[in-house]
């Protein structure tokens, strides 16, 4: 339950960056993966957005449990570790070709190793593993 609740809290904080700094991304992008835009639909890509940051949340999980993590501090750089392997291979690389095989018209180059997006990967990775932590302490 950790990891979802999470990876929901992640993807909200990240689809927040998204809007203000590049809304086409969340309105266009992600919902073309699923052949879901055109036209740009801000709710569509943040239910799609905040699904996706659920399942990656509770992938995170299942890794933290695997690799038994000691302490908070090792949860949270993980975290940040995570963030930043989704934005390698899932934005930076799977997304580019996904989006081209769909015909959208958001399709970044290949790779797209864009900065923004590797910012909002690693905001994604600490709100995910800050949640984590906070939730797994729970009763």
């Amino acid at each position: 339950m950790a990891g979802l609740l999470g990876g929901i809290a992640g993807a909200l904080v990240m689809g927040a960056l998204m809007i203000a700094m590049n809304e086409a991304v969340i309105a266009v992008a992600i919902p073309s993966l699923y052949t879901l835009a055109p036209p740009p639909n801000v709710p569509v890509g943040m239910g799609v957005h905040l699904f996706h940051g659920a399942v990656l949340g509770l992938g995170f999980a299942a890794l933290v449990e695997i690799l038994g993590f000691d302490s908070n501090g090792r949860v949270v750089g993980f975290g940040i570790v995570w963030g930043t392997l989704t934005w390698l291979a899932l934005a930076a690389v799977l997304m580019p070709l996904w989006l081209s095989v769909v015909g959208s018209p958001a399709s970044p180059p290949f790779p797209n190793f864009a900065p923004p997006s590797l910012f909002w990967h690693v905001v994604y990775g600490l709100v995910l593993s800050v949640g984590y932590v906070v939730a797994a302490d729970e009763p």
